[in-house]
């Protein structure tokens, strides 16, 4: 072996052993400035120091050092945003999923809705099928607590129908002037009213008519007719329709 080679070898092997020695040191000396090297980088330092010695002595270990430096760090950054941009799409998928459930549960509470909307509907034609008497003592206008619930719930029914109004007719039996029994009716008819109020129907949507004596029907004397005859009929009418909803 040349005294030039012995030279060139001696060189070289001090360029590596420098460059592996600073591989350390190029971490902590430069940790306030940028963050330590990555594992990637070490390895293209190490590798590049290598070949590059291998090709170029000690101009090539350290030309190859730099570039493989270079590559090892461009490496580990993709490698890095390859990790984020993975996260990034985990995320995505988890609020598409959330979003997908909860359009599901707001579809369902839609249908759930209108299902509830048919079912009143198909209710309020029926309800025609259905009579309740509201009945009054003689000479009585105070209505009973036993038919108090039906009668909030048909003011509520119809408080909730905003193209209905309430028509509350009352009655009176045959004993008694026309005039008393005028009035005697209307009172009956408005306490009615006032109850289907206290539901929420509001009062403009009532209409209140006095009848007294005579749409009476029971013969003179008939006592359970004279029952029947003092009462307040509640109809529910839909603006253009035909269905409407009795409580005799």
């Amino acid at each position: 072996m040349s005294q030039t080679t012995k030279y060139r070898t001696a060189i070289t092997v001090a360029v590596i052993a420098a460059c592996l020695a600073a591989l350390p040191a190029q971490a902590e000396e430069t940790a306030p400035a940028r963050k330590a090297a990555s594992k990637q980088e070490n390895i293209g330092v190490l590798t590049g120091v290598a070949v590059g010695a291998a090709a170029g002595g000690p101009i090539g270990a350290i030309v190859g050092a730099a570039a493989g430096g270079w590559l090892g760090d461009r490496y580990h950054k993709q490698a890095v945003a390859r990790a984020e941009l993975a996260a990034h799409l985990d995320k995505s998928e988890a609020d598409r999923t959330r979003l997908t459930h909860n359009v599901t549960e707001l579809n369902g509470s839609l249908a759930h809705e209108q299902e509830r909307g048919e079912q009143l509907d198909l209710a309020l034609n029926l309800t025609d099928e259905v009579g309740t008497n509201v009945t009054f003592r003689t000479n009585d206008d105070s209505v009973q607590p036993q038919v108090m619930s039906g009668l909030l719930k048909l003011g509520a029914l119809a408080a909730a129908l905003p193209d209905a109004k309430v028509h509350v007719d009352g009655y009176a039996d045959s004993r008694g002037s026309d005039a008393v029994n005028e009035a005697l009716s209307k009172r009956r008819a408005e306490a009615v009213a006032a109850v289907l109020a206290s539901s929420g129907m509001p009062k403009d949507r009532v209409v209140v008519e006095a009848h007294g004596k005579s749409l009476a029907t029971a013969a003179e004397g008939d006592m359970d007719g004279y029952a029947f005859d003092r009462r307040v009929t509640v109809r529910i009418e839909r603006a253009g329709s035909d269905a409407v909803a009795r409580n005799d």
